[in-house]
């Protein structure tokens, strides 16, 4: 109870209310299928248990650094950070504050104790190791070293998850499906990584001890159970064979991004609904389309992305003059 009432003062010192907390925990819990009373309790107690943090290693490959952006960007401290301060991050190339020998001898004692939480953020070259170094070593060396003990593996984002953008060129970037033939991987696509997948991931190995339920391809059902299609606001306009063709025309700016590259129909993930940088916008709304980043195959399956000239996009249309894509008054 000590632990429940510290836990509590620390949320509201951050500024963050018991009521905006059990906000953020029932949405999490509604997402995952979980009981919110259970689980608002089990958070809690995880995260109350501070000399037990639960230690991550964090690696990063072929990379932009935009997942550990996300990671770390939140705009407001809501419960979200909050919960991300209570996991020991023991090792961060880009936002630990030792470096040299010292971020080594961190990462080689955190590997030796084992029973960490191993995440992966950029591919792993396959066409030659010299392609990315880390400490000069390879860093296919450094995965395979750091899975071997990890008690979950996360690959954040879609260079980890699928290869990405690196796998389309001379490297040819792989993700851990590939790299870690064997071993259980969650797959959080997306370019970046959304902090809510990662979250709420992390929370439900916390309080549950298992990997949340995933599909055929290692991603959270939970996330990536939809199209984004399914939720798109401009779906309507599909339906009607309404294309966007010409920005400069008014009548035309709510119409369907299809002929501007949108893969919506054949992404499967939540951005709709979730919404990205605190639920402000996602892409199409932005007017760019969906660029398929949740997929296996971004960024060379999804390319040209602004055109409907990939074999992608025209199979979208083939299928939808087939009726195959149902429209939203037949759901």
């Amino acid at each position: 109870m000590d632990k429940e009432k510290e836990f509590y003062k620390e949320l509201e010192a951050r500024g963050v209310s018991r009521r905006e907390f059990f906000k953020y925990c029932a949405a999490t819990a509604a997402v995952l299928g979980l009981s919110e009373l259970d689980f608002t309790a089990k958070v809690v107690h995880a995260l109350g248990s501070a000399a037990k943090k639960p230690p991550v290693i964090w690696l990063e490959g072929q990379d932009c650094a935009g997942c550990s952006i996300a990671f770390t960007g939140t705009l407001n401290p809501p419960a979200a950070s909050i919960i991300l301060d209570k996991i020991s991050l023991r090792y961060h190339e880009a936002i630990m504050a030792a470096s040299g020998y010292h971020s080594e001898s961190a990462y080689r004692e955190t590997v030796k104790e084992g029973g960490y939480i191993l995440v992966v953020e950029g591919s792993i070259p396959s066409a030659d190791d010299r392609f990315c170094m880390v400490g000069g070593r390879p860093f296919r060396e450094m995965v395979e070293e750091a899975a071997e003990k990890a008690v979950g593996i996360i690959a954040v984002g879609a260079c980890a998850s699928y290869g990405g953008i690196p796998g389309a060129g001379p490297t040819k970037g792989i993700g851990l499906n590939k790299a870690l033939p064997g071993r259980a991987v969650i797959n959080l696509p997306t370019c970046p990584v959304h902090k809510d997948h990662l979250v709420g991931t992390i929370l439900y190995f916390l309080t549950t001890g298992k990997i949340p339920p995933l599909d055929e391809i290692g991603r959270p059902k939970a996330y990536f159970g939809q199209s984004v299609h399914d939720n798109c606001r401009r779906r309507s306009y599909f339906d009607e064979g309404l294309f966007l063709k010409d920005w400069n025309d008014p009548r035309q700016k709510d119409w369907c991004l299809y002929e501007k590259g949108c893969k919506g129909p054949d992404t499967y993930s939540d951005c709709p609904v979730r919404r990205w940088n605190d639920g402000i916008n996602f892409c199409i709304d932005c007017g760019a389309g969906c660029m398929g980043c949740a997929e296996p195959d971004f960024y060379a399956g999804m390319s040209p992305l602004f055109s409907a000239n990939s074999i992608r996009s025209r199979n979208i249309m083939a299928r939808k003059k087939a009726g195959l894509i149902p429209k939203k008054s037949e759901l």
